[in-house]
């Protein structure tokens, strides 16, 4: 008898371990972008890294839509186990709840911040039709012609979006919005003509710029993107201490266990210090962050704040 219970206490205390070993099987990382949008980009890369420190495959899974909301109400949704990831940006995070009258999720109640991944500046590009060369020259041409701009974001409540209504707010011109569910939509219709502008990540249409398809009138960033020096920031051309960044970073629904949760927030800010990730990231504009949890979540209260202070002064809608 105490043999077998000694055997059952040993098969039990092993059951438990192995209970508590995580991932013991695929991670499931929802992207509620396209495939080839930088949320993706950011995405698979540190899903690929993560995917080769578990031994456990990281699964990406673009749910597109609303502005990011599908997917990210789906990963509000999930079992609270560890096993399902979410990209979250601007949008979907800090901006949405002020955007939208019926949220399906609650940002700060439902997902939990593990990392701040990435963040960088945004590029102001405009299609060689528009009789512009610099944001002053867009902003007079604006005021002179209203509504007849329009321009592109990667979905209402996106960083694209909320950065030219609060260009439009402080510059006193009208253009249309149009949204799109990621950047390469954009960048096509911006380079056919079928819209004027975008703010955009630099990576979304530096390239352009360069080979003249489009021109770029101005950065969001403080000081000039060292991808771009020749660009000027917005700040210079005549709106001082405008500053409005992308941001990108990682979630999950909340409540996942423990282990879990200290699993992930420390493999991702090891897989975000890597040479190979910081050099790949930062070629695309991108600043690498890597934060802790509790420097991501200070950081959405922040930018949520800031934010419905600006959904809330320039009457920006969810298209």
């Amino acid at each position: 008898m105490r043999k077998l219970a000694a055997f059952l206490l040993l098969a039990s205390c092993a059951g438990f371990s192995a209970a508590q070993t995580y991932p013991s099987k695929p991670v499931r990382l929802i992207v509620p972008f396209p495939p080839g949008s930088t949320p993706d980009i950011v995405g698979r890369t540190l899903g690929q890294k993560l995917a080769d420190a578990w031994g456990q495959p990281v699964v990406v899974d673009n749910k597109t839509g609303a502005g990011g909301n599908i997917g990210t109400a789906e990963a509000a949704r999930a079992l609270r186990d560890g096993y399902t990831l979410l990209i979250g940006i601007n949008g979907p995070i800090a901006v949405n709840k002020a955007l939208y009258k019926d949220l399906p999720y609650d940002p700060a109640k439902d997902l939990k911040p593990i990392s701040l991944l990435a963040a960088g500046a945004q590029i102001l590009a405009a299609h060689p039709s528009v009789p512009a060369s610099d944001l002053r020259q867009l902003v007079e041409y604006a005021r002179a012609n209203p509504d007849k701009l329009s321009y592109g974001s990667v979905g209402a409540g996106s960083a694209s979006h909320l950065t030219m209504e609060l260009l439009k707010s402080q510059a006193k011109v009208s253009m249309v919005h149009v949204p799109y569910r990621g950047f390469p939509p954009v960048v096509q219709d911006l380079l056919s003509g079928q819209i004027q502008a975008t703010f955009a990540i630099a990576p979304a249409v530096l390239p352009q710029i360069r080979a003249g398809r489009l021109r770029g009138l101005a950065v969001t960033s403080l000081k000039r993107s060292p991808l771009a020096p020749e660009i000027p920031t917005v700040a210079e051309q005549g709106f001082p201490a405008f500053d409005a960044t992308a941001w990108i970073g990682l979630l999950s629904p909340a409540g996942i266990p423990p282990d879990a949760a200290d699993s992930i927030a420390s493999q991702t800010q090891k897989a975000m210090r890597l040479p190979d990730v910081k050099q790949s990231l930062e070629n695309q504009g991108f600043e690498v962050i890597g934060s802790s949890p509790q420097e991501f979540a200070t950081f959405i209260r922040a930018e949520t704040a800031k934010w419905t202070k600006i959904v809330q002064a320039t009457g920006a809608k969810a298209e």
